[in-house]
């Protein structure tokens, strides 16, 4: 999954970075962040599956979750 290896590379570098997945790929995501020693790594859970919504749909599933990447990355 090389978005956590983009969140970890940015992370390391100093630039707050958060990750965006669906359900199915949180375990995937928390192992890959344990084995790249950043265990407990804040990520944003999506309902799954997206790939099937509309643009306005992603867009309102989107929205939804901009707090939580507000929180993260600012935190």
């Amino acid at each position: 999954m090389c978005s956590v290896h983009d969140t970890v590379e940015f992370e390391k570098r100093g630039i707050p970075a958060t990750l965006f997945i669906t359900q199915i790929f949180k375990n995937s995501a928390v192992s890959q962040f344990r084995n790249k020693g950043m265990e407990g790594h804040a990520l944003i859970e999506l309902p799954h599956p997206v790939s099937n919504l509309t643009a306005d749909q992603m867009r309102e599933v989107t929205r939804r979750f901009l707090p939580d990447m507000v929180r993260q990355l600012t935190a």
